[in-house]
């Protein structure tokens, strides 16, 4: 089965090609980060704008990459929520309408269950049972997953999401967006002991997050040293990530044994952090633990693994109908359990 996915939660105007879920034919993805980057954030208005500027070439680049015609295409999947709403509009009703005209279905997907299915677009994708990390912009979560679309979710943020707080750290420090990747490569050169930043636990058997202490213990070190060399600039973006690092692999180590899971997952934008992903891979083979994670270019956001999850919606017998709207909002898939 032959999947045309379409994603526009955010900056990223993307479309891909999937065939059974697992076989990727195409992936395109337009970046609007040079648009935002001046902003130091993503502009909604401007986000929107420009996914109506790009999802006609996107798509049509899609189709002819995967080498196909859009005849043979079985149905569309599109990302219904959550994101910035005039967004998710563009793609969700270009999906429709793409959709309605070839006479095809068209599945609208929860945006963090493509998150937790790109983890089945590589070559080595957990069993089930696992325990999965979904760390992004927007969201900082913890999954037992069951089942392709069957999750408990276990925690998650109470605050700040992981991504957001790179991006406002990022900010502080005059780095610019996107906050993560800059973050990363600067702490790549900086020392993580040489400035010792709180590790956020709440609580060191419970699964909540909550970085927005972080975020405040930064700016009070910015009020101590306000015009930081180049060396302090990197020992500040080597301890922060430091600490989230901890943080983030200590919840995930517990949540296995907890659960008593032999495979963790890390997926979601920040997946792609160089530290994250080191710490939680040396972790888990200390445990005996197997560690998954998706390929970087499946990590932030993308077409693909909204074609891996509309795959299995669509075998379940979800689609649209020309009324249905997108949401905001995250909510959880209708069969999610809750702990």
């Amino acid at each position: 089965m032959k999947i045309l996915a379409i994603e526009s939660s955010c900056d990223e105007t993307a479309a891909a090609v999937v065939e059974d879920g697992t076989r990727v034919l195409s992936s395109v993805v337009a970046s609007q980060v040079a648009v935002h980057h001046v902003y130091g954030g993503v502009v909604p208005e401007l986000a929107s704008r420009k996914h109506v500027e790009a999802i006609v070439p996107v798509v049509r680049e899609a189709i002819e990459t995967a080498g196909i015609d859009r005849s043979e295409l079985d149905a569309v999947a599109v990302t219904q929520g959550p994101g910035l709403v005039g967004a998710l509009l563009v793609g969700f009703s270009y999906a429709k309408a793409f959709a309605w005209g070839l006479g095809i279905p068209c599945v609208g997907v929860n945006h963090l269950e493509g998150h937790m299915s790109s983890i089945f677009l590589g070559d080595n994708p957990p069993s089930f049972p696992y325990v999965a990390l979904l760390v992004s912009g927007g969201h900082t979560s913890l999954y037992y997953v069951t089942g392709p679309t069957e999750y408990e979710l276990m925690g998650q943020t109470r605050d700040d999401a992981v991504g957001e707080a790179y991006d406002k750290v990022s900010k502080m420090l005059g780095l610019g967006y996107p906050g993560g990747v800059v973050i990363d490569g600067l702490a790549g050169k900086g020392d993580p002991k040489a400035i010792s930043f709180p590790r956020p636990y709440l609580d060191k058997k419970a699964f909540d997050f909550s970085f927005s202490g972080l975020k405040s213990a930064v700016g009070r070190h910015l009020k101590e040293f306000p015009e930081p060399d180049e060396e302090r600039l990197r020992n500040i973006a080597a301890g922060f990530q430091e600490s989230v690092a901890e943080v983030l692999c200590h919840k995930l180590m517990y949540a296995a044994k907890v659960k008593g899971c032999r495979h963790v997952a890390v997926v979601g934008g920040v997946a792609a952090n160089s530290r994250v992903r080191d710490m939680v891979a040396k972790a888990a083979s200390r445990r005996g633990l197997s560690f998954h994670t998706p390929e970087l270019k499946y990590c932030g956001d993308n077409a693909a693994m909204i074609g891996a999850i509309g795959y299995h919606r669509f075998m379940e017998g979800s689609t649209l109908g020309l009324n249905d709207d997108a949401y905001s909002r995250a909510r959880l898939p209708s069969n999610t359990k809750h702990k």
